[in-house]
């Protein structure tokens, strides 16, 4: 009987760290989600690090100087300087 209980107590401790590694916490299927959601939000942190660094080189340049200020006044107000003629040049419809 003595002989017999060591192999079954053996089987039965395999059997729950294989279960543990499929169905536990840490368990491959889990690890495999996580390094999904890493892999993901790992872009979503490129593409925001891309434009905060365009809005902080607009920053810097409207620190600098005056013509990054009239660039945009002119292309989103339409704004323009004192005796200066604003001409808009319309494409035909294709």
């Amino acid at each position: 009987m003595g002989n017999r209980l060591v192999p079954l107590l053996l089987l039965a401790l395999l059997g729950i760290v294989h279960a543990q590694l499929w169905l536990g916490r840490g368990s491959v299927p889990q690890v495999n989600a996580l390094k999904q959601q890493l892999s993901e939000q790992e872009q979503l942190n490129r593409a925001a690090q891309w434009r905060n660094e365009q809005l902080a080189s607009e920053v810097r340049d409207l620190k600098e100087g005056q013509d990054m200020v009239e660039e945009l006044a002119r292309q989103e107000l339409g704004m323009v300087k004192p005796n200066e003629v604003f001409v808009q040049i319309a494409q035909p419809k294709k």
